[in-house]
């Protein structure tokens, strides 16, 4: 019997993959790394049907060829989208054949038959919307904080005031402006809205943005959903001021991270939430209030995990291989 086959789609110097592939290669497992940047490029697909159907599904590149038909899994992690051929230079062409690649290769990985984590990519990404996600989990029992979306400054200047002024702002789907002209991004986090803001509040009418009611915090949790297993860390964001309002502002040396015994009954709307989602993989991010109340924020179909492990010893790693081979 042939060893297990994982192809993983994600860029070069993916920690997070690159890990992994070591668990699985120490399981006698093989991976084929690709980016979906590559297609055309570095990289060529063929598709063959006969009258009565797909007849064979190759994905040809610099190292050889590989039949998709043979993998055992697929790990959607962090590949970019395909870019036109640097040899095309006229920019409506390349911007058509871009997306024709775009099309090509979205349906590809849609319909391979075999396991796909976190899941099919038309399901992760619907999954990722902060809107759906919100209305989902005060359906499962969950606790939110009180939201507003909206794009006209009189909403946000009432919001505020409803709320005396604690409130937070966080994109809705993007974290980060790509600013070409300097050749760098600018990231948005969670941040307090200041008087500032408000003042700039106008400019909502360009952009939706997603205002919420400041939840107090005793920690932090990031609960990571692998299948059935759910690896629940308690991040003590409130021990720096860098981490206070959004513990993404990484202050590891001053805030603890330790596991967390997360209850039954928020394990359970977990599992139940990656369920409704179609996920086998999901990271939470969670508030656990002064007064014990877990408040969901925010679902990741996507999310890191690396320094949680490292940090607590949680097995997440390990029991992503087990999914990916999970059957094999």
């Amino acid at each position: 019997m042939s060893p297990p086959h994982v192809l993983v789609l994600t860029r070069d110097h993916d920690a997070h993959a690159d890990h992994v592939r070591h668990l699985l290669a120490g399981r006698g497992a093989r991976t084929t790394v690709f980016d979906n940047r590559d297609y055309l490029t570095r990289a060529h697909v063929e598709l063959a049907y006969t009258t009565r159907g797909l007849s064979r599904r190759l994905l040809h590149t610099e190292s050889g060829t590989l039949d998709l038909d043979s993998l055992t899994a697929l790990w959607w992690r962090r590949p970019r989208p395909p870019e036109a051929h640097p040899a095309i230079t006229d920019p409506s062409v390349a911007a058509y054949t871009a997306q024709e690649s775009v099309n090509l290769i979205t349906d590809l990985w849609e319909h391979l038959p075999c396991r796909t984590v976190p899941a099919r990519e038309s399901a992760f990404r619907r999954a990722a919307h902060k809107p759906s996600q919100l209305m989902l989990a005060a359906e499962l029992g969950f606790e939110i904080p009180e939201t507003l979306i909206a794009t006209r400054a009189d909403d946000l200047w009432d919001f505020h005031n409803r709320h005396d002024g604690r409130i937070v702002t966080k994109p809705m789907g993007l974290p980060w402006v790509e600013n070409l002209a300097a050749g760098h991004a600018v990231i948005r986090k969670c941040e307090p809205v200041s008087a500032r803001d408000l003042a700039y509040a106008e400019g909502l009418r360009f952009c939706p943005v997603i205002a919420q009611q400041y939840v107090p915090k005793r920690l932090e949790l990031r609960v990571t959903v692998v299948g059935r297993r759910v690896f629940a860390a308690e991040i003590h964001s409130q021990e720096s001021n860098r981490s206070m309002v959004d513990w993404r502002r990484y202050d590891l040396a001053m805030t603890p991270h330790r596991v967390h015994p997360l209850p039954d009954e928020v394990s359970g709307r977990c599992l139940a939430m990656t369920d409704r989602l179609g996920l086998d993989f999901g990271a939470f991010d969670l508030v656990l209030t002064p007064d014990g109340r877990y408040v969901f924020l925010e679902i990741n179909p996507n999310g890191q995990w690396l320094w949680i492990e490292g940090l607590t010893g949680l097995p997440i790693s390990e029991a992503l291989c087990d999914l990916l081979l999970e059957g094999t």
